[in-house]
């Protein structure tokens, strides 16, 4: 799933190349990404670009009209740039295409998803808020007001693992499960440690880990084409994705609990005091 610095490269990308450019043509393939009607999706056409937001994981293409195409590409969407669109429309089919923004000069994007889980969604509103996921998001972690005692104001009343307070995007815009193993292994934590737990030093490195982290990453993914993003993503990550790989700080060998629809990968030496953590769907959990 694009994540933060994913889509904060994604709309510098765009505003790159879709600001002071007509939107002529937006062409649903699949139904079921289209989750507003009113105004409808074909509204849009007509729109001088102006600018290009990020909210959490969201995109936001903003019009001359007052309107808006918001998009989230879920946990399998994608957005491939085209400097030239092929001629004619797409047809619907059994294809990943899911929509196509086309542009006067010829170029544009199309947003696919792979998989069956078709939840991909684009929003045309004219304002932000309108859209549910948007209107609930926590603060920006990159926000210059986002500092330590903010931070420790979110965690102090969380009677949930650090986990999974890093992921809920009504408390912290734009983590996912990738950057919130970074986060945590940068941090020296335990993934099941209690929020509400932090002392000042820990919510101190958890700060620190959580914007170096951000930070860095976006600034690898800066300047790539949208292409090359998810490959950039891969490359940087130091345990998410890399169970039975030596740990780059220590050696240890990264583990992994798996989750019924997801799993977290960590260092026990770096992270839980050289104990391995039991799988969620056995046993209870260690802090």
């Amino acid at each position: 799933m694009p994540e933060l610095p994913e889509v904060e490269a994604l709309k510098d990308f765009l505003t790159e190349h879709l600001v002071g450019h007509e939107v002529v043509r937006v062409l649903p393939v699949a139904i079921s990404v289209l989750k507003t009607y009113d105004p409808p999706v074909g509204a849009f056409e007509g729109s001088k670009v102006t600018a290009v937001h990020r909210h959490g994981k969201f995109l936001d293409i903003e019009g001359d009209t007052g309107l808006r195409f918001v998009t989230h590409l879920a946990r399998a969407g994608w957005l491939h740039w085209k400097d030239r669109l092929p001629d004619g429309p797409p047809r619907p089919g059994k294809g990943p295409l899911a929509l196509r923004v086309a542009l006067e000069n010829g170029a544009g994007f199309d947003l696919t998803e792979a998989g069956t889980q078709k939840r991909l969604a684009v929003y045309v509103v004219r304002d932000p808020q309108q859209v549910p996921g948007v209107a609930r998001l926590g603060p920006d972690p990159l926000a210059d007001d986002f500092d330590e005692a903010r931070l420790a104001a979110l965690l102090a009343a969380e009677r949930r693992q650090l986990k999974g307070a890093l992921r809920d995007q009504s408390l912290i815009a734009g983590v996912g499960n990738a950057y919130s193993d970074e986060i945590l292994h940068a941090a020296k934590m335990s993934p099941f440690k209690l929020a509400a737990s932090l002392t000042p030093e820990e919510n101190r490195r958890l700060y620190e880990a959580l914007r170096t982290t951000l930070t860095e990453a976006v600034a690898r993914s800066r300047g790539l084409a949208a292409g090359r993003l998810k490959a950039e993503k891969r490359s940087g990550l130091r345990v998410h994705g890399r169970t039975g790989e030596p740990c780059p700080v220590c050696g240890d060998t990264i583990r992994e609990v798996s989750f019924s629809d997801s799993s977290l990968q960590y260092c026990a030496t770096c992270q839980t005091g050289g104990k391995p953590l039991a799988d969620r769907r056995m046993s209870r959990l260690l802090k």
